[in-house]
């Protein structure tokens, strides 16, 4: 399995990618610095997205925003299957059980 590794500064990802629209290769880049080709390849590609010239994908703005949406998701089920618990354990401590359609 691949190591886990600090993702490069945006400021790093920006520069190799202006060395690309300048002419580098890739994988020119990849021998000169530690990032592989193909992940400059996709820094390019997101790059493009970004700046609207490329719609086979999200944009990065698009990306962390579903990514904070589906963390809300997430939360949000997991406060739902707590509240269901509790409502369950309250209504077998007292042992009453609200009607269906109850908007209590």
């Amino acid at each position: 399995m691949a190591k886990h590794r600090t993702p490069y500064p945006a400021e790093f990802r920006a520069q190799i990618v202006e060395l690309v629209k300048a002419g580098r290769t890739p994988e020119e880049l990849a021998k000169e610095f530690e990032p592989t080709a193909q992940t400059i390849y996709n820094w390019v590609a997101q790059a493009a997205r970004d700046a609207g010239t490329r719609l086979d994908g999200l944009t990065t703005a698009e990306r962390e925003e579903l990514t904070r949406l589906r963390r809300k998701v997430r939360q949000l089920e997991l406060e739902r299957e707590i509240l269901s618990k509790a409502a369950a354990w309250f209504a077998r401590e007292t042992g009453t059980v609200p009607e269906k359609g109850s908007s209590s």
